[in-house]
């Protein structure tokens, strides 16, 4: 054994003088070598050929093989095994022959230092190991390299594959989830249409001030979540009248005796008290408990003033009133929609919230305007860019797309796969996009 590799390394001393291999072999020995020995180039490619060896020793003046020519098979055979060359020919061309043919390690002249020898040597095999190790290195981080290659390749296949089952997991879920959400929106309408079922002036009233709360709710740039509370709140806004009689339920409010006035302005309160157990519709009771609230702090049933007024609630007490002067339900004289909007504005700052007042009049303004340029067109010449003048409606009732809204090429090929599929007939209102 010797301190440089774990098993003794093996050498092959090549020369035609038995004296000299003799020699190398005395000194070779004590340092733990296996040592093989050959008097020609021939002998020593044959135990080459039998046994694994580390380092080769050549003489240079050889006959029949020459020191250089035996280099050189041993280069090209077994290409890991060191080559030392020892010469005392003094011809220098045939030496430097040897290194390129051979390509050696070293060239070490007759005769030699022993020291010198052993050194080379020693020098030669921790080379050899340096070099055998950076290869092993090299190929253990190439093997880990494919490995972990193909370890992320299964890790991309198994994210990927677990994403297509999250998002086909989600898309059930969005499903159900627009589902809910449809029959929520039609529990509303239920409910709603419990009080257009005592007939008379509330058929249609509701539904007519939720269209209006929702566009204004719009126009005033509120959150989507606020849009659909207010909705949800102008649809239910007149629940608690359910249990009126119908000699109060038909009755304006200016023909009312102090009795029935008193009946009439808990409907808010028994309108919130009728929803707060559903958490969902939270917000639209509490803008139901204030509808009737006035911005001046004259209003029931809390006297409110001002910003304290949820604005969902100012919002439906202006376009609730509107609606209902037209109506007949707050005096017996049915207002048109000019004397509407004239007493609205009457009440600018006292009953109701001026900004909300003056966003209300811009936006009826701006539809009268749209209603001259509104079209009834059949969807089957519905074409991108054109507007939704007023909301498009499915046979169910339920909202499908509501006015306002600017179609695209690929929502007009859904409405007209839609009339295919229902084998009826679709039509829309449209106007041209104001925008453009």
């Amino acid at each position: 054994m010797n301190d440089i590799t774990e098993t003794p390394a093996t050498l092959l001393l090549v020369d035609d003088e038995a004296s000299i291999l003799s020699s190398l072999r005395r000194q070779l020995r004590p340092a733990g070598y296996r040592i093989h020995t050959a008097e020609s180039g021939a002998a020593g490619l044959e135990i080459l050929e039998r046994e694994p060896v580390d380092l080769v020793v050549s003489d240079m003046r050889m006959p029949e093989m020459s020191g250089a020519q035996f280099l050189e098979q041993v280069r090209i055979r077994w290409p890991g095994t060191m080559r030392i060359l020892l010469t005392g020919y003094a011809d220098v061309g045939s030496t430097i022959d040897a290194i390129n043919r051979g390509e050696i390690y070293r060239y070490i002249a007759k005769p030699w230092d022993d020291n010198q020898l052993a050194l080379t040597i020693r020098d030669a095999l921790e080379s050899n190991r340096l070099r055998n190790e950076n290869t092993r290195l090299l190929a253990l981080t190439t093997a880990q390299n494919e490995e972990l290659t193909q370890l992320n390749t299964g890790l991309e296949q198994k994210v990927a594959e677990r994403t297509a089952e999250i998002q086909q997991v989600n898309s059930f879920l969005n499903l159900a989830n627009d589902r809910l959400k449809q029959n929520f929106l039609v529990s509303i309408k239920v409910f709603s249409g419990l009080m257009e079922l005592r007939g008379g002036t509330m058929v249609g009233h509701s539904r007519r001030v939720a269209d209006l709360a929702r566009k204004l709710a719009v126009r005033l740039e509120l959150p989507a979540k606020d849009q659909q509370d207010i909705f949800v709140a102008a649809l239910l806004h007149d629940i608690g009248k359910i249990g009126f009689p119908d000699s109060l339920l038909g009755r304006p409010v200016s023909r009312m005796n102090g009795d029935e006035m008193g009946a009439y302005r808990r409907h808010p309160v028994a309108g919130e008290a009728a929803l707060m157990p559903l958490a969902e519709l939270k917000e639209a009771a509490r803008i139901i408990r204030a509808h009737h609230e006035r911005f001046d702090g004259q209003g029931y049933p809390d006297g409110l003033q001002g910003a304290f007024i949820p604005l969902g609630a100012r919002i439906l007490c202006v376009v609730n009133d509107y609606d209902g002067m037209q109506i007949g339900t707050l005096s017996e004289k049915r207002a048109s929609q000019e004397e509407a909007r004239a007493m609205l504005a009457q009440g600018r700052g006292k009953r109701y919230d001026p900004q909300v007042l003056d966003a209300f009049f811009a936006m009826i303004g701006a539809q009268a305007q749209e209603i001259a340029l509104e079209q009834a067109v059949p969807a089957g010449e519905v074409k991108a860019g054109m507007v939704l003048a007023r909301d498009f409606v499915g046979r169910d009732g339920v909202l499908l797309l509501a006015a306002d809204y600017l179609l695209d090429a690929h929502l007009v090929k859904q409405i007209q796969d839609m009339e295919r599929r229902e084998g009826g007939r679709l039509v829309l209102y449209v106007r041209p996009d104001r925008r453009g």
